[in-house]
Protein backbone atom coordinates (compact mmCIF):
# COMPACT_ATOMS: atom_id res chain seq x y z
CA UNK A 1 0.00 0.00 0.00
CA UNK A 2 1.23 3.92 -0.37
CA UNK A 3 2.10 5.43 2.73
CA UNK A 4 0.27 8.32 2.91
CA UNK A 5 1.24 10.03 5.31
CA UNK A 6 5.16 9.46 3.49
CA UNK A 7 3.78 10.73 0.51
CA UNK A 8 2.16 13.70 2.10
CA UNK A 9 5.77 14.70 3.70
CA UNK A 10 7.51 14.18 0.35
CA UNK A 11 5.15 16.22 -1.94
CA UNK A 12 5.39 19.09 0.34
CA UNK A 13 9.48 18.82 -0.35
CA UNK A 14 8.16 19.07 -4.11
CA UNK A 15 8.37 22.27 -5.73
CA UNK A 16 5.32 23.56 -8.56
CA UNK A 17 3.22 20.73 -7.44
CA UNK A 18 0.21 22.35 -7.68
CA UNK A 19 0.81 24.54 -11.05
CA UNK A 20 -1.57 24.55 -13.08
CA UNK A 21 -1.21 24.63 -16.55
CA UNK A 22 -3.60 25.42 -19.47
CA UNK A 23 -5.50 23.46 -21.83
CA UNK A 24 -6.82 23.72 -25.15
CA UNK A 25 -10.30 24.22 -24.35
CA UNK A 26 -9.29 27.21 -22.34
CA UNK A 27 -9.38 26.06 -18.46
CA UNK A 28 -6.46 25.49 -16.44
CA UNK A 29 -5.67 22.12 -14.64
CA UNK A 30 -3.15 20.98 -11.99
CA UNK A 31 -0.55 19.72 -13.86
CA UNK A 32 0.59 16.10 -13.49
CA UNK A 33 4.37 14.92 -13.86
CA UNK A 34 4.88 11.70 -15.31
CA UNK A 35 7.90 12.37 -16.95
CA UNK A 36 10.29 12.20 -14.40
CA UNK A 37 12.70 9.84 -15.80
CA UNK A 38 14.13 13.04 -18.94
CA UNK A 39 14.63 15.04 -15.29
CA UNK A 40 12.74 15.47 -11.87
CA UNK A 41 11.61 18.44 -10.53
CA UNK A 42 13.38 20.28 -7.41
CA UNK A 43 12.48 19.55 -3.56
CA UNK A 44 11.76 22.98 -2.31
CA UNK A 45 14.64 22.64 0.51
CA UNK A 46 17.19 22.77 -2.52
CA UNK A 47 16.62 25.54 -4.34
CA UNK A 48 16.09 27.00 -0.32
CA UNK A 49 19.70 25.80 0.13
CA UNK A 50 20.54 27.40 -3.12
CA UNK A 51 19.07 30.54 -2.45
CA UNK A 52 20.46 31.01 0.72
CA UNK A 53 23.89 30.08 -0.42
CA UNK A 54 23.90 33.21 -2.99
CA UNK A 55 24.42 35.63 -0.93
CA UNK A 56 27.34 33.82 0.36
CA UNK A 57 28.50 32.85 -3.37
CA UNK A 58 31.96 33.37 -5.14
CA UNK A 59 34.65 31.59 -7.09
CA UNK A 60 36.14 28.95 -5.39
CA UNK A 61 39.78 27.54 -4.68
CA UNK A 62 42.94 30.19 -4.05
CA UNK A 63 40.34 32.85 -3.13
CA UNK A 64 41.34 34.57 0.51
CA UNK A 65 38.02 35.97 0.49
CA UNK A 66 35.61 35.58 3.02
CA UNK A 67 32.75 34.25 0.88
CA UNK A 68 35.59 31.89 -1.18
CA UNK A 69 36.60 30.13 1.90
CA UNK A 70 32.74 29.07 2.06
CA UNK A 71 32.20 28.08 -1.39
CA UNK A 72 35.90 26.28 -1.24
CA UNK A 73 34.79 24.51 1.83
CA UNK A 74 31.25 23.77 0.22
CA UNK A 75 32.32 22.51 -3.22
CA UNK A 76 34.87 20.19 -1.19
CA UNK A 77 32.45 18.69 1.22
CA UNK A 78 30.00 17.57 -1.70
CA UNK A 79 32.33 15.39 -2.89
CA UNK A 80 32.91 14.07 0.60
CA UNK A 81 28.71 13.64 1.05
CA UNK A 82 28.34 11.50 -2.55
CA UNK A 83 31.85 9.96 -1.75
CA UNK A 84 29.69 8.67 1.62
CA UNK A 85 26.21 8.27 -0.55
CA UNK A 86 27.78 5.67 -2.73
CA UNK A 87 29.94 3.76 -0.34
CA UNK A 88 33.10 4.52 -1.81
CA UNK A 89 36.75 4.77 -0.77
CA UNK A 90 38.08 8.32 -1.81
CA UNK A 91 41.99 6.60 -0.61
CA UNK A 92 41.85 4.92 -3.84
CA UNK A 93 38.79 6.56 -5.88
CA UNK A 94 37.48 9.75 -7.01
CA UNK A 95 34.51 11.98 -7.28
CA UNK A 96 34.59 14.22 -9.85
CA UNK A 97 32.03 16.92 -10.69
CA UNK A 98 31.07 17.61 -14.73
CA UNK A 99 27.53 18.54 -16.68
CA UNK A 100 25.71 15.39 -16.57
CA UNK A 101 25.84 11.77 -17.20
CA UNK A 102 26.38 12.18 -20.75
CA UNK A 103 29.94 14.15 -20.23
CA UNK A 104 31.50 11.74 -17.59
CA UNK A 105 30.82 8.92 -19.77
CA UNK A 106 32.48 10.88 -22.69
CA UNK A 107 35.27 12.26 -20.16
CA UNK A 108 35.87 8.60 -18.80
CA UNK A 109 35.87 7.40 -22.88
CA UNK A 110 38.45 9.79 -23.48
CA UNK A 111 40.83 9.10 -20.57
CA UNK A 112 41.36 5.23 -21.03
CA UNK A 113 43.26 5.76 -24.34
CA UNK A 114 41.33 3.12 -26.04
CA UNK A 115 42.65 2.16 -29.23
CA UNK A 116 40.87 0.67 -31.93
CA UNK A 117 42.21 -2.81 -30.51
CA UNK A 118 40.29 -2.47 -27.60
CA UNK A 119 36.74 -4.23 -26.65
CA UNK A 120 34.09 -2.39 -24.86
CA UNK A 121 31.31 -4.52 -24.21
CA UNK A 122 27.58 -2.97 -23.44
CA UNK A 123 24.10 -3.73 -24.21
CA UNK A 124 21.59 -2.54 -27.28
CA UNK A 125 19.54 -1.08 -23.87
CA UNK A 126 21.81 1.73 -23.32
CA UNK A 127 21.03 5.41 -23.88
CA UNK A 128 22.56 6.87 -26.23
CA UNK A 129 25.14 8.51 -23.92
CA UNK A 130 26.35 4.60 -22.84
CA UNK A 131 26.67 4.05 -26.68
CA UNK A 132 28.11 6.64 -28.85
CA UNK A 133 31.00 7.51 -26.26
CA UNK A 134 33.00 4.19 -27.44
CA UNK A 135 32.61 3.82 -30.99
CA UNK A 136 35.14 6.03 -32.39
CA UNK A 137 37.82 4.90 -29.54
CA UNK A 138 37.13 1.10 -29.86
CA UNK A 139 35.57 -2.13 -30.83
CA UNK A 140 32.15 -2.77 -29.04
CA UNK A 141 30.65 -5.42 -28.97
CA UNK A 142 27.01 -6.57 -27.57
CA UNK A 143 25.38 -8.26 -24.84
CA UNK A 144 22.46 -10.43 -26.31
CA UNK A 145 19.01 -9.61 -24.93
CA UNK A 146 16.06 -11.84 -24.34
CA UNK A 147 12.76 -11.29 -26.15
CA UNK A 148 11.53 -8.87 -23.66
CA UNK A 149 14.35 -6.91 -23.49
CA UNK A 150 16.38 -7.97 -20.55
CA UNK A 151 20.37 -8.66 -20.11
CA UNK A 152 21.04 -12.20 -21.42
CA UNK A 153 24.00 -12.80 -18.69
CA UNK A 154 25.04 -16.02 -20.19
CA UNK A 155 25.61 -14.44 -23.59
CA UNK A 156 27.81 -12.25 -21.04
CA UNK A 157 29.70 -14.56 -19.89
CA UNK A 158 30.47 -16.32 -23.10
CA UNK A 159 31.96 -12.85 -24.49
CA UNK A 160 34.20 -12.83 -21.23
CA UNK A 161 35.51 -15.55 -22.41
CA UNK A 162 35.95 -15.44 -26.07
CA UNK A 163 37.46 -11.93 -25.90
CA UNK A 164 39.48 -12.01 -22.57
CA UNK A 165 42.57 -10.30 -22.61
CA UNK A 166 41.10 -7.43 -25.45
CA UNK A 167 38.48 -6.10 -22.91
CA UNK A 168 39.10 -2.86 -21.53
CA UNK A 169 35.07 -2.55 -19.92
CA UNK A 170 31.58 -3.36 -19.84
CA UNK A 171 29.64 -0.59 -19.53
CA UNK A 172 25.83 -1.29 -18.78
CA UNK A 173 22.93 0.62 -17.42
CA UNK A 174 22.13 0.15 -13.42
CA UNK A 175 18.28 0.70 -14.55
CA UNK A 176 16.57 1.00 -18.49
CA UNK A 177 15.37 4.11 -19.18
CA UNK A 178 12.85 2.75 -21.01
CA UNK A 179 11.53 -0.10 -19.84
CA UNK A 180 12.76 0.55 -15.84
CA UNK A 181 14.70 -3.09 -15.54
CA UNK A 182 17.16 -2.87 -13.01
CA UNK A 183 20.36 -4.79 -13.85
CA UNK A 184 22.17 -7.21 -11.04
CA UNK A 185 24.90 -5.00 -11.19
CA UNK A 186 27.12 -6.61 -8.18
CA UNK A 187 26.02 -9.62 -9.97
CA UNK A 188 27.46 -8.60 -13.26
CA UNK A 189 30.22 -6.81 -11.45
CA UNK A 190 31.62 -10.02 -10.09
CA UNK A 191 31.21 -11.59 -13.60
CA UNK A 192 33.20 -8.96 -15.09
CA UNK A 193 35.85 -8.93 -12.40
CA UNK A 194 36.18 -12.87 -12.66
CA UNK A 195 37.79 -12.09 -16.30
CA UNK A 196 39.95 -9.42 -15.14
CA UNK A 197 37.76 -6.35 -16.59
CA UNK A 198 36.05 -3.24 -14.96
CA UNK A 199 32.81 -2.24 -15.00
CA UNK A 200 31.53 0.75 -15.50
CA UNK A 201 27.57 1.40 -14.30
CA UNK A 202 25.42 4.13 -15.65
CA UNK A 203 22.86 5.13 -12.98
CA UNK A 204 21.37 7.49 -14.02
CA UNK A 205 17.82 5.89 -13.87
CA UNK A 206 18.91 3.63 -10.60
CA UNK A 207 20.22 6.51 -8.48
CA UNK A 208 16.73 8.18 -7.95
CA UNK A 209 15.16 4.86 -7.07
CA UNK A 210 17.61 2.26 -5.13
CA UNK A 211 20.69 3.27 -2.94
CA UNK A 212 23.99 2.16 -4.64
CA UNK A 213 26.53 0.22 -2.77
CA UNK A 214 29.78 0.60 -4.49
CA UNK A 215 31.41 -2.01 -2.47
CA UNK A 216 35.27 -1.71 -0.93
CA UNK A 217 37.61 -2.18 -4.14
CA UNK A 218 38.83 -5.64 -2.54
CA UNK A 219 35.08 -6.65 -3.16
CA UNK A 220 34.58 -8.97 -5.98
CA UNK A 221 31.20 -6.98 -6.26
CA UNK A 222 32.88 -3.53 -6.59
CA UNK A 223 31.91 -1.20 -9.22
CA UNK A 224 34.76 0.48 -10.63
CA UNK A 225 32.55 3.32 -12.30
CA UNK A 226 29.79 4.97 -11.45
CA UNK A 227 28.28 7.98 -13.09
CA UNK A 228 24.86 9.37 -12.31
CA UNK A 229 23.03 13.01 -12.66
CA UNK A 230 21.65 15.26 -10.44
CA UNK A 231 19.15 16.44 -12.40
CA UNK A 232 17.32 12.83 -12.01
CA UNK A 233 17.90 13.69 -8.21
CA UNK A 234 15.82 16.16 -7.68
CA UNK A 235 18.35 18.81 -8.06
CA UNK A 236 18.00 20.76 -11.69
CA UNK A 237 21.07 22.94 -11.19
CA UNK A 238 23.55 21.05 -14.16
CA UNK A 239 25.07 18.76 -12.20
CA UNK A 240 26.55 15.17 -13.00
CA UNK A 241 29.14 13.08 -11.62
CA UNK A 242 32.03 10.17 -12.31
CA UNK A 243 33.19 8.17 -10.21
CA UNK A 244 36.16 6.65 -10.57
CA UNK A 245 39.92 4.96 -9.74
CA UNK A 246 42.51 7.30 -9.61
CA UNK A 247 44.50 5.29 -11.09
CA UNK A 248 42.28 5.83 -14.60
CA UNK A 249 43.83 9.74 -14.80
CA UNK A 250 47.56 8.82 -13.74
CA UNK A 251 49.99 10.48 -16.12
CA UNK A 252 47.47 11.21 -18.05
CA UNK A 253 46.57 14.86 -19.73
CA UNK A 254 43.04 15.62 -18.69
CA UNK A 255 40.58 16.30 -21.67
CA UNK A 256 39.67 19.71 -20.83
CA UNK A 257 43.08 21.65 -19.78
CA UNK A 258 43.83 25.46 -18.51
CA UNK A 259 42.12 26.64 -14.82
CA UNK A 260 42.45 25.05 -12.30
CA UNK A 261 44.14 22.01 -13.56
CA UNK A 262 47.25 22.73 -12.95
CA UNK A 263 49.59 23.23 -10.67
CA UNK A 264 52.58 25.29 -12.21
CA UNK A 265 52.38 26.00 -15.79
CA UNK A 266 55.61 27.61 -17.70
CA UNK A 267 55.99 28.71 -21.56
CA UNK A 268 57.72 25.11 -22.13
CA UNK A 269 55.85 22.55 -19.55
CA UNK A 270 53.15 21.72 -17.11
CA UNK A 271 52.99 20.09 -13.73
CA UNK A 272 49.17 18.87 -13.31
CA UNK A 273 47.42 19.24 -10.13
CA UNK A 274 45.73 16.36 -8.37
CA UNK A 275 42.78 14.76 -8.73
CA UNK A 276 40.27 16.43 -9.07
CA UNK A 277 40.90 18.97 -9.73
CA UNK A 278 42.87 18.18 -12.81
CA UNK A 279 39.58 16.72 -14.08
CA UNK A 280 37.47 19.63 -13.35
CA UNK A 281 38.84 22.19 -15.75
CA UNK A 282 37.65 25.57 -15.49
CA UNK A 283 35.27 28.04 -12.88
CA UNK A 284 32.76 24.74 -12.23
CA UNK A 285 29.14 24.66 -11.02
CA UNK A 286 29.54 25.70 -7.34
CA UNK A 287 25.87 26.01 -7.18
CA UNK A 288 24.99 22.40 -9.07
CA UNK A 289 27.40 20.84 -6.68
CA UNK A 290 25.07 22.57 -3.11
CA UNK A 291 22.27 21.42 -4.91
CA UNK A 292 23.28 17.60 -5.54
CA UNK A 293 24.48 17.78 -1.83
CA UNK A 294 21.16 18.88 -0.50
CA UNK A 295 19.47 16.76 -2.37
CA UNK A 296 21.52 13.18 -1.23
CA UNK A 297 21.41 14.57 2.49
CA UNK A 298 17.33 15.16 1.87
CA UNK A 299 17.24 11.54 0.25
CA UNK A 300 18.54 9.98 2.77
CA UNK A 301 16.75 11.45 5.56
CA UNK A 302 13.00 10.22 3.51
CA UNK A 303 13.64 6.64 4.21
CA UNK A 304 14.93 4.42 1.01
CA UNK A 305 12.56 1.61 1.84
CA UNK A 306 9.58 3.49 1.94
CA UNK A 307 10.41 5.27 -1.78
CA UNK A 308 10.83 1.95 -2.93
CA UNK A 309 7.56 0.35 -1.42
CA UNK A 310 5.47 3.79 -2.46
CA UNK A 311 6.77 3.47 -6.02
CA UNK A 312 6.49 -0.08 -6.29
CA UNK A 313 3.05 -0.29 -5.18
CA UNK A 314 2.38 3.13 -7.97
CA UNK A 315 3.39 0.79 -10.48
CA UNK A 316 2.01 -2.42 -10.27
CA UNK A 317 -1.57 -0.42 -9.42
CA UNK A 318 -0.69 1.40 -12.90
CA UNK A 319 0.45 -1.70 -15.17
CA UNK A 320 -2.71 -3.79 -13.43
CA UNK A 321 -5.08 -1.02 -14.87
CA UNK A 322 -3.38 -0.50 -18.09
CA UNK A 323 -3.99 -4.45 -18.71
CA UNK A 324 -7.80 -3.67 -18.54
CA UNK A 325 -7.81 -1.74 -21.63
CA UNK A 326 -7.71 -4.13 -24.49
CA UNK A 327 -6.34 -1.71 -26.93
CA UNK A 328 -3.68 -1.03 -24.90
CA UNK A 329 0.07 -2.14 -25.60
CA UNK A 330 2.57 -3.02 -23.40
CA UNK A 331 6.26 -4.45 -23.64
CA UNK A 332 8.58 -6.49 -22.00
CA UNK A 333 7.36 -8.19 -19.23
CA UNK A 334 4.96 -5.52 -18.31
CA UNK A 335 2.60 -7.70 -20.13
CA UNK A 336 2.13 -9.92 -17.32
CA UNK A 337 4.66 -9.21 -14.40
CA UNK A 338 5.07 -7.28 -11.24
CA UNK A 339 7.54 -4.79 -11.15
CA UNK A 340 9.23 -5.53 -8.07
CA UNK A 341 13.19 -5.23 -10.27
CA UNK A 342 11.95 -2.64 -11.93
CA UNK A 343 12.16 1.72 -11.18
CA UNK A 344 8.76 3.78 -11.97
CA UNK A 345 8.93 3.42 -15.99
CA UNK A 346 6.12 1.79 -18.24
CA UNK A 347 6.29 2.16 -21.65
CA UNK A 348 3.11 1.49 -23.73
CA UNK A 349 0.93 2.04 -27.10
CA UNK A 350 -2.60 2.66 -28.09
CA UNK A 351 -3.53 0.63 -31.02
CA UNK A 352 -4.29 2.63 -34.30
CA UNK A 353 -3.27 5.55 -32.34
CA UNK A 354 0.82 7.43 -32.76
CA UNK A 355 2.72 7.84 -30.11
CA UNK A 356 3.27 11.17 -30.34
CA UNK A 357 -0.77 12.09 -31.04
CA UNK A 358 -1.51 10.23 -27.86
CA UNK A 359 1.48 12.30 -25.85
CA UNK A 360 0.20 15.97 -27.48
CA UNK A 361 -3.34 14.68 -26.63
CA UNK A 362 -2.34 13.69 -22.70
CA UNK A 363 -0.26 17.29 -22.86
CA UNK A 364 -3.00 19.50 -23.87
CA UNK A 365 -6.39 18.37 -23.03
CA UNK A 366 -5.54 16.40 -19.22
CA UNK A 367 -2.39 18.26 -18.51
CA UNK A 368 -0.98 15.21 -18.34
CA UNK A 369 3.37 15.39 -19.15
CA UNK A 370 4.72 12.21 -20.45
CA UNK A 371 7.54 11.72 -22.99
CA UNK A 372 6.98 9.75 -25.91
CA UNK A 373 9.65 8.77 -28.51
CA UNK A 374 12.75 6.49 -28.59
CA UNK A 375 14.01 8.06 -25.43
CA UNK A 376 17.71 8.07 -26.91
CA UNK A 377 17.61 4.61 -26.83
CA UNK A 378 16.86 3.27 -30.42
CA UNK A 379 18.60 0.18 -30.96
CA UNK A 380 16.66 -1.18 -27.51
CA UNK A 381 13.00 0.40 -29.07
CA UNK A 382 14.05 -1.58 -32.69
CA UNK A 383 14.45 -4.83 -30.11
CA UNK A 384 11.02 -4.14 -28.32
CA UNK A 385 9.69 -3.62 -31.71
CA UNK A 386 10.99 -6.87 -33.32
CA UNK A 387 12.31 -5.04 -35.93
CA UNK A 388 13.93 -6.93 -38.80
CA UNK A 389 17.42 -5.28 -40.28
CA UNK A 390 15.86 -4.15 -43.50
CA UNK A 391 13.24 -2.71 -41.28
CA UNK A 392 15.69 -0.54 -39.51
CA UNK A 393 17.16 0.44 -42.38
CA UNK A 394 13.79 1.66 -43.79
CA UNK A 395 13.62 3.84 -40.64
CA UNK A 396 17.33 5.20 -40.56
CA UNK A 397 16.70 6.40 -44.48
CA UNK A 398 13.26 7.85 -43.84
CA UNK A 399 14.62 9.85 -41.14
CA UNK A 400 17.52 10.88 -43.21
CA UNK A 401 15.20 12.41 -45.58
CA UNK A 402 13.12 14.17 -42.71
CA UNK A 403 10.20 11.52 -43.42
CA UNK A 404 8.55 10.80 -39.88
CA UNK A 405 5.57 8.47 -41.09
CA UNK A 406 6.86 5.36 -38.90
CA UNK A 407 5.53 5.06 -35.89
CA UNK A 408 8.41 2.90 -33.81
CA UNK A 409 8.01 4.70 -31.00
CA UNK A 410 6.28 4.55 -27.09
CA UNK A 411 5.09 6.66 -24.60
CA UNK A 412 6.60 6.92 -21.32
CA UNK A 413 5.27 7.06 -18.33
CA UNK A 414 7.97 7.67 -15.15
CA UNK A 415 7.26 8.35 -11.65
CA UNK A 416 9.12 10.32 -8.82
CA UNK A 417 9.09 9.57 -5.41
CA UNK A 418 5.97 12.47 -5.48
CA UNK A 419 3.23 10.89 -7.94
CA UNK A 420 0.04 9.60 -6.38
CA UNK A 421 -2.19 7.23 -7.20
CA UNK A 422 -4.91 9.86 -7.96
CA UNK A 423 -2.84 10.99 -10.37
CA UNK A 424 -2.93 7.22 -11.92
CA UNK A 425 -6.50 7.18 -12.29
CA UNK A 426 -6.83 10.64 -14.32
CA UNK A 427 -4.28 9.25 -16.74
CA UNK A 428 -6.43 6.42 -16.90
CA UNK A 429 -9.14 8.04 -17.66
CA UNK A 430 -7.29 10.06 -20.45
CA UNK A 431 -6.30 6.86 -22.06
CA UNK A 432 -9.67 5.35 -22.10
CA UNK A 433 -11.26 8.66 -23.33
CA UNK A 434 -8.66 8.71 -25.97
CA UNK A 435 -10.28 5.31 -26.71
CA UNK A 436 -13.61 5.79 -26.86
CA UNK A 437 -13.05 8.97 -29.25
CA UNK A 438 -10.98 6.64 -31.77
CA UNK A 439 -13.74 4.37 -31.81
CA UNK A 440 -16.68 6.94 -31.88
CA UNK A 441 -15.06 8.14 -35.17
CA UNK A 442 -14.39 11.15 -34.10
CA UNK A 443 -10.60 12.38 -35.51
CA UNK A 444 -8.34 13.14 -32.83
CA UNK A 445 -6.22 15.67 -35.17
CA UNK A 446 -8.76 18.32 -35.44
CA UNK A 447 -6.86 20.23 -32.64
CA UNK A 448 -3.31 19.79 -33.76
CA UNK A 449 -1.42 20.12 -36.87
CA UNK A 450 1.63 18.19 -37.55
CA UNK A 451 5.06 19.58 -37.30
CA UNK A 452 7.41 17.66 -39.58
CA UNK A 453 10.63 19.26 -38.09
CA UNK A 454 10.42 17.93 -34.59
CA UNK A 455 7.54 14.92 -35.64
CA UNK A 456 4.78 16.18 -33.08
CA UNK A 457 1.55 17.05 -33.04
CA UNK A 458 1.01 20.78 -31.68
CA UNK A 459 -1.69 22.79 -31.05
CA UNK A 460 -3.79 25.01 -33.64
CA UNK A 461 -4.53 27.24 -31.56
CA UNK A 462 -0.26 28.33 -30.37
CA UNK A 463 -0.35 28.45 -26.85
CA UNK A 464 1.74 31.60 -25.30
CA UNK A 465 4.08 30.05 -23.37
CA UNK A 466 5.15 33.68 -22.77
CA UNK A 467 2.40 34.47 -20.84
CA UNK A 468 3.38 32.25 -18.25
CA UNK A 469 7.18 32.56 -17.80
CA UNK A 470 9.52 34.45 -20.50
CA UNK A 471 13.06 36.01 -19.33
Amino acid sequence: MIDKTFLHKVRNQIIGINTKVPLINGKRIKYINFDNAASTPSFKRVAYKVKEFLYWYSNVHRGTGFKSQISTKIYDEVHDLVANFFGVDTKNNTIIFVKNTTEAINKLSNSLNLSPKDIIITTPMEHHSNLLPWRDKSKVIYINLDQDGRLDLDDLEEKLKEYKDQIKLVAISGASNVTGYINPIHKIAKLVHNYDSKILVDAAQLAPHRPIDVKDDTSSEHIDYLVFSAHKLYAPFGTGVLIAPKSTFAGNKPDYTGGGTVKAVTLDDVIWAGLPDKEEAGTPNIVGALALGESIQLLNKLEWEKIIQNEDYLSNYTLKQLRKIDEVILYGTMKSDTTTNQVGVIPFNIKGIENTLVASILANEFGIGVRNGCFCAHPYIHHLFGLSDQEIEKVKGDISKGIYTHKYGLIRISFGCYNTLAEVDRLIYAVKDIIARKKAGIDLTTNYEFDNKTAEYKPKNNINYSKYFKL
